[in-house]
Order: structure tokens, then C-alpha cells, then sequence
């Protein structure tokens, strides 16, 4: 299947789970502090078997053609979580998983499973927005010994700073879907109008500034 149908398809399915919501005209605001017309909750796939599956054949399919070196998979956690697991249970690989930071008790293990020294990995996220948080995980597995193939998400924002973000490491990335694709699927839907369509383009070009501060 073409990779740019693919896209709008697996936008669709997100649309009609509700996992993505789309509101220009009253805008949400992010952990970051960045004021956001979509909100994208990916952990609501878990819940509707048809999408998680045709999530988890994109990311093997993906893997095979794009990462066939892989040798671990690798999850974000929490939200990657489910879908690494999945995608590994399907490639009869070892899977591991990355926390956002090393426990404070116990081994102060920052990784769960086993990775062995210059293991091929692909790390499996939910979203890349600013791309910091996925990239920390890369890097995660790297000071661990592993060697990142690449980083495979569900969604990306497209954000170009987080693009740039990933080339200067040397990280490939691939997303499953990515904003361009939703809004031809919204639009299509019925989802958003004209003028919504507009504000959203516009918000993608500039997302720190385009709502003004209260």
C-alpha cells in the first residue's frame, strides 16, 4: 500500500476512535505550554482491536522494509508501550522498554528487558510533537550499548524543529501518520471546514506563537 495512503488511512481510524480531537477555535494547551487546536491520545487504540492491529501490520511492515537489521524493539514508555509489544510478539523479536527517567530504588534501571551490547533497535513511540522526549529514549538505548536503527511513531506533527532534531543525532524516523494526512482526512470526514482547515495549516507554521498568550 502507498505509504501516503496509509497515512490518511490510519488518520481516519484515529478520527473515528477518538483518539485525535481537533478544536481551532478553542484551543488546548500542552504540557509544554504551547496552545494546540489537535490533541492527539494515542493510548486510545488499545481499547478497539481493529486499529491496534492495523497499527501493529504498518509498524512491521515498516520495520521489515525499512529497519530488516532489527534485532529488538524497543518502547516508549508508557504509551509505546502496547504497541512494542505487539510489534515484537508479530516479528518473534525480544522486546525492552525505555522510561522517561532511570528508577531511583532498586538496579535504577532507565531500561526493562534485556539488551545486549551492539543489539540492532528500533525504538516504537506513540507521538513525536517536539521530539525530545523520543529522541532522550534513543539516546537511552544508545549509552546502554545498543545501536538505534531507527525511531518508528504511530503520528508526527511535523513539526520541522523536531526533524532537525533527529538529523543532527543521526536518527532515522518514520511515522505511520503524520498532521498532513489528518487534516485531508478531517476534511474529507466532515470533520473540520474550510476555515478550520486554514487555522490548523496555520498553527502547524508556527505553533509557539499563533494563539496569543492570556
Amino acid at each position: 500500500m502507498e505509504t501516503t495512503q496509509l497515512a490518511k488511512q490510519i488518520a481516519s481510524s484515529l478520527l473515528q476512535i477518538g483518539a485525535v480531537h481537533l478544536r481551532p477555535d478553542q484551543p488546548f494547551t500542552w504540557t509544554s505550554g504551547i496552545k494546540s487546536p489537535i490533541y492527539c491520545d494515542n493510548r486510545v487504540t488499545m481499547s478497539y482491536p481493529a486499529v491496534r492491529k492495523q497499527i501493529a501490520d504498518a509498524f512491521v511492515r515498516v520495520i521489515r522494509e525499512r529497519f530488516p537489521g532489527a534485532e529488538v524493539i524497543a518502547g516508549t514508555a508508557t504509551a509505546g508501550i502496547p504497541h512494542a509489544a505487539w510489534v515484537a510478539e508479530r516479528l518473534e523479536l525480544p522486546m525492552i522498554y525505555v522510561r522517561d527517567k532511570a528508577k531511583g530504588h532498586g538496579r535504577q534501571n532507565q531500561i526493562e528487558g534485556v539488551l545486549r551490547p551492539n543489539q540492532q533497535v528500533v525504538v516504537i513511540e506513540d507521538l513525536i510533537s517536539t521530539g525530545g522526549s523520543s529522541l532522550k529514549a534513543a539516546q537511552a538505548v544508545q549509552v546502554e550499548g545498543g545501536n538505534v536503527l531507527g525511531v518508528a511513531a504511530i503520528f508526527s506533527y511535523q513539526f520541522p524543529s523536531a526533524e532537525a532534531l533527529f538529523a543532527e543525532a543521526g536518527i532515522p524516523v518514520h511515522t505511520l501518520s503524520n498532521y498532513t494526512a489528518l487534516l485531508e482526512a478531517a476534511r474529507e470526514q466532515g470533520v473540520i471546514d474550510a476555515n478550520q482547515e486554514q487555522v490548523l495549516g496555520l498553527w502547524k507554521q508556527d505553533p509557539h506563537t499563533f494563539y496569543p498568550a492570556n
